[in-house]
């Protein structure tokens, strides 16, 4: 049987019997994805690297319990951790603290008012999405950014599909507003 083959979920119960090998494979599945999720929460990608150590120390100390009658995916139940986790992080950080969310990869043909003007554009929704409360911001990081369906998104909230679905309405409405009355602001200084 290939890796591939062998679920999340059963690799939780190996690891729970204390398989080494299960839990390699197991971080070799997820550490990539959720590092950049936690980086694009917090913005610093040696905090991400922290929070991943300790979500993937609370795999190893759960796997024991982990139920496989339950209903909840293992990445479900992951991206839930990681999230927490960078919750916590979030509070303990001063007010002041950026967040970086985007990476801008420019290719060879953009010329260099391109490469400004779209790591600027970068910069403004970047600081749009600090503006935003926290369960927003996290909706429409996971939703956008992560790839996540709305269900899944919920899940990892730990909110209703209907309450998910309102923080990315009101998350899109408030970037809006935002970048539009940056771009205001930025009109008035120049004319």
């Amino acid at each position: 049987m290939g890796t591939d083959a062998i679920t999340d979920e059963d690799l939780m119960l190996r690891i729970g019997e204390g398989d080494q090998t299960a839990y390699s494979m197991l971080v070799n599945r997820h550490l990539s994805m959720n590092l950049g999720y936690a980086t694009k929460l917090l913005g610093n990608r040696a905090e991400a690297e922290e929070v991943m150590q300790e979500a993937f120390i609370r795999v190893w100390k759960h796997a024991i319990r982990w139920d496989p009658a339950r209903k909840t995916k293992f990445t479900t139940w992951f991206y839930r951790v990681v999230t927490n986790l960078c919750y916590d992080v979030g509070r303990k950080r001063k007010p002041q603290e950026k967040v970086e969310i985007l990476e801008t990869i420019a290719s060879d043909e953009m010329s260099a008012e391109n490469v400004i003007a779209v790591n600027q554009r970068s910069e403004q929704v970047k600081e749009a999405l600090e503006e935003l409360p926290h369960r927003q911001h996290t909706a429409i990081i996971l939703c956008y950014f992560q790839g996540l369906s709305n269900r899944e998104a919920a899940e990892v909230m730990e909110v209703s599909l209907n309450a998910l679905e309102s923080y990315l309405v009101r998350g899109r409405r408030n970037l809006a507003d935002i970048l539009s009355d940056e771009k205001s602001s930025l009109l008035k200084e120049i004319g």
